[in-house]
């Protein structure tokens, strides 16, 4: 029988839970207006024009927006070239400055991605060699789309000379050790700035079920990253307990340590029994075969959330020997001697 706290949860829970779906058609006629009242006309028109055959059905999306005299030197665009300058997921500058040289970035053209391409100093961004001249501020973002501008287009063909690799948890080893900062649980004020971005964004179901599950922690943990998946992928997550556990892990890998993590790299989480598999469709990197959409939704010392597209799948077997919360199917919140 549910406690009286659980059903009052459940009641508030199914009043906050929002609508989400794709990117909405009026942020892209906004941030066209914006683009043309910027200087950046020609791209403008053009995103206008291509919206519907480019645009994915995802929740966010950065546009890198040549000027207009790279649209008088080059000409207009094919198709296949603005590809390259569409990105599925959205990427603030905060996450753009954080990512080192050679990180490989998304785009919608089938088989080619952008390469941060950086100095050390941090002076500025570019990609694919290509300077990001919007670096102190987009030209639009409302949180799902984010425009930035570049000084020229991107060329497909860039190859680009990769530094050595940097040092990366291995496959199977604990995630994160090295990753906290030690400072310890500061309390409930720790996850505010987390879940008022998981609120603002759509991830609502995530941002609720994290103080109802901390709860559960003997010991506290140092540093998270969450994993969470938009509103409407989650079907039913009062009937399922294991929503937040296998969303989270024990570590905190911000989106420069996930794209640098190798092939098959396998990272616990509070799960027992479910880890989450590093993989690539291409340059796409995938976990347990879900695009990361929103890399860096939150970033703090001792806190990443990264946003999902979809929710990450219980296998079968192991949603088969999942007990209820009756039978002990949360343990792994009181017992970390796992991680």
């Amino acid at each position: 029988m549910a406690s009286p706290s659980i059903t009052v949860f459940s009641l508030l829970l199914l009043l906050l839970l929002p609508l989400s779906s794709a990117l909405p058609s009026h942020s892209v006629l906004n941030a066209a207006e914006i683009l043309a009242d910027s200087g950046f006309l020609s791209m403008a028109l053009t995103l206008e024009v291509v919206s519907q055959s480019l645009v994915p059905k995802s929740p966010s999306l950065t546009i890198f927006a040549p000027p207009d005299s790279a649209f008088k030197r080059a000409g207009q665009p094919s198709l296949s070239l603005l590809q390259l300058h569409f990105a599925p997921l959205a990427l603030p500058l905060q996450t753009l400055t954080s990512l080192p040289a050679g990180t490989k970035i998304p785009t919608l053209q089938s088989g080619n991605s952008l390469v941060v391409t950086s100095p050390p100093s941090g002076a500025e961004i570019s990609l694919n060699g290509v300077r990001v001249t919007t670096a102190a501020s987009p030209i639009y973002d409302d949180g799902f789309l984010i425009i930035l501008g570049v000084e020229d287009f991107f060329d497909p063909k860039f190859q680009f000379q990769a530094p050595a690799p940097p040092r990366i948890p291995a496959p199977g080893q604990k995630c994160g050790s090295d990753s906290s900062n030690g400072t310890g649980f500061p309390g409930a004020s720790w996850f505010q700035g987390a879940k008022g971005a998981m609120r603002s964004n759509g991830y609502t179901v995530m941002a609720s079920l994290l103080d109802l599950q901390l709860m559960g922690f003997k010991n506290p943990p140092t540093s998270l990253t969450v994993f969470a998946p938009v509103d409407q992928s989650v079907e039913n997550p009062l009937l399922d307990p294991s929503v937040f556990l296998r969303h989270v892990v024990p570590c905190r890998l911000a989106w420069s340590d996930l794209v640098n993590l190798t092939e098959g790299t396998a990272l616990p989480t509070y799960l027992d029994g479910f880890t989450i598999r590093i993989s690539r469709s291409g340059d796409v990197l995938l976990l347990n075969g879900a695009p990361v959409y929103f890399a860096n939704m939150y970033y703090g010392d001792s806190v990443v959330v990264h946003g999902l597209q979809e929710s990450l799948v219980m296998p079968e077997e192991a949603a088969a020997g999942e007990s209820s919360p009756e039978e002990g199917g949360s343990d792994s919140l009181d017992d970390e001697s796992e991680f």
